[in-house]
């Protein structure tokens, strides 16, 4: 009888124990946006939600002992805008320390595209093959170099076909370098365009120059003006939305 009664409770042991590591909860790891890994880790001694950006460059999101992982996750999107901030400096600061050699990943028509040394100094990437300068340390520049001059010959082809397309007149087109603007239109006619637009997807671009064309009908940001544009583009809001979250990927 006593041996029983130790047996029943042993199953009842187990059965508890089986109940409580089911119940467990266990960290897990998800890819965000911008290809950034996020580590959710389960903290019983956390009081709140904690999220920082680590030494590698992946997110930690910390769920305290009361919270859960769907709370935490509504967290991380109501953070999205300052996450993206400290994201794009730490990618800024790693891009300075690592130079850009065979296997070096990077947009280019709005596709993430791998950069390949060939014999006797020629570069690939994409459908792109071309003599580089013989062996430097880093083909940043060369690279950038060539994805410039890809923009320059594209773009203002592109330009004057939806210039015609709406029926706007425009004197020239250039493009040039700028870190904090996409384009520009003046008042006499010029459309300035940044020739990293090249990395971006061609909704995205055709999106862009139709903003700048836009201004050659209001030289504003009114509501008339975005009726304008969403009449050209109306898809515009999702090409917004592709350069708010992945403009921090484009090399600079």
């Amino acid at each position: 009888m006593l041996q029983l009664s130790l047996d029943f409770l042993g199953q009842q042991f187990v059965r508890l124990k089986t109940a409580r590591v089911s119940g467990k909860r266990i960290d897990r790891t998800f890819e965000w946006e911008q290809g950034v890994t996020v580590h959710i880790v389960f903290r019983p001694r956390a009081r709140r939600y904690l999220l920082s950006l680590r030494p590698d460059g992946a997110v930690r999101l910390v769920i305290p002992r009361r919270g859960t992982e769907a709370e935490g996750l509504r967290f991380l999107e109501r953070s999205a805008e300052w996450l993206r901030k400290r994201v794009a400096r730490w990618r800024s600061k790693s891009d300075e320390r690592q130079p850009w050699r065979d296997g070096t990943r990077f947009l280019f028509r709005g596709e993430e595209v791998v950069l390949r040394v060939e014999k006797e100094g020629r570069l690939s990437f994409a459908d792109e093959c071309y003599s580089a300068r013989p062996a430097p340390l880093d083909y940043r520049d060369d690279v950038m170099a060539r994805l410039r001059k890809i923009a320059e010959r594209e773009l203002p082809v592109r330009t004057w076909e939806l210039a015609i397309m709406h029926g706007i007149a425009i004197r020239r087109v250039t493009v040039w370098a700028q870190k904090t603007r996409w384009g520009s239109c003046s008042a006499k006619g010029t459309i300035s365009l940044n020739w990293r637009l090249i990395q971006a997807p061609a909704y995205v671009v055709d999106y862009l120059i139709l903003h700048e064309l836009m201004h050659r009908r209001e030289m504003n940001h009114s509501a008339r003006y975005w009726k304008l544009v969403a009449t050209a583009c109306p898809d515009y809001r999702r090409a917004e939305q592709w350069l708010k979250s992945r403009h921090v990927e484009l090399k600079t």
